[in-house]
């Protein structure tokens, strides 16, 4: 402890010298609190302004899908090549090492599945994404289903409430029904929405065309959806088109965990993300670490 008498007196004030105060790199999110910014930083990277995030959490509506039959086996050697992981608390608990030091997009709603009406949805308790130590909390936003969209926006802003309380950010994951089209006026709408009502982050489906004005009218960051499985170049080509029309990452899933290697995979679309790699580049690259192991 320093003793009360012997110190050396202060001296290097910087009269004169202004404070600086760092600006945010985070489209939307300047003049969120610390916790929520922190939090963020550690999914998006601050240099790239980008994320690639691994999506697995496709067991809470639709059970063991191709390619998370066995996630320990599956999913545990990607998790060290993406900046974010998007999970279940159950297998966050059951197959995730404590050790990956990643930080987790937790999803935060659950209810129905795909044997019955979709987006009929709870949440769990905040105290709960504080003990897993969430960095976001992952909401379905069901935007133009005429069952369940008041129920999930109300879900939203209580989400975005709670979380807000303990500096956790929210993402807002619009919802896209057999009912709904993928096309930029649906989008559009439902990721305005979100962020209108608070979200900090928000994950939505590329689109053709008109991407670039979808990404231009939310005020906050959009993660694209990587969707079914796509041929391995295709699905690179979407992230690159993505990024390119200034999404500020991708949350996939499919087409990582159900590629002929995901390992290769997640590196190559690393490449497109963060290295601004061509997709044909990116799928060379993917084909040498294929073919490496």
């Amino acid at each position: 402890m320093a003793e009360a008498t012997g110190n050396q007196d202060a001296k290097d004030y910087g009269i004169g010298i202004p404070q600086k105060s760092e600006g945010y790199f985070l489209k939307g999110n300047a003049h969120v609190d610390w916790g929520i910014k922190d939090r963020l930083s550690r999914i998006f990277n601050p240099k790239s302004g980008r994320t690639v995030m691994l999506a697995f959490d496709h067991g809470y509506i639709m059970g063991p899908t191709s390619g998370l039959e066995r996630m320990d086996l599956t999913i545990v050697p990607l998790i060290p090549y993406a900046d974010c992981i998007m999970c279940t608390r159950g297998a966050l608990r059951q197959i995730v090492p404590p050790t990956s030091n990643k930080p987790i997009s937790l999803r935060y709603s659950a209810g129905s599945t795909v044997l019955t009406d979709l987006n009929d949805e709870c949440v769990m308790s905040i105290e709960e994404a504080v003990r897993l130590n969430a960095s976001m909390l992952a909401i379905m936003v069901a935007i133009g289903c005429k069952k369940f969209e008041a129920d999930t926006v109300r879900t939203l802003t209580k989400t975005i409430d709670e979380g807000a309380r303990f500096g956790i950010p929210t993402l807002g994951v619009t919802a896209v029904g057999k009912e709904l089209v993928r096309d930029a006026r649906y989008l559009g709408l439902a990721t305005r929405v979100c962020a209108e009502n608070g979200a900090h982050v928000i994950k939505t489906y590329h689109c053709k065309p008109d991407f670039e004005k979808i990404v231009a009218a939310c005020p906050v960051p959009i993660v694209i959806a990587g969707g079914k499985k796509l041929p391995e170049l295709e699905a690179l080509q979407m992230a690159y088109e993505a990024i390119d029309q200034g999404a500020a990452g991708v949350d996939m899933g499919r087409n990582v965990f159900q590629a002929e290697h995901p390992v290769a995979m997640i590196q190559a679309v690393r490449a497109v993300v963060h290295d601004n790699k061509k997709p044909k580049d990116a799928f060379d690259l993917y084909q040498t670490l294929k073919n490496k192991s």
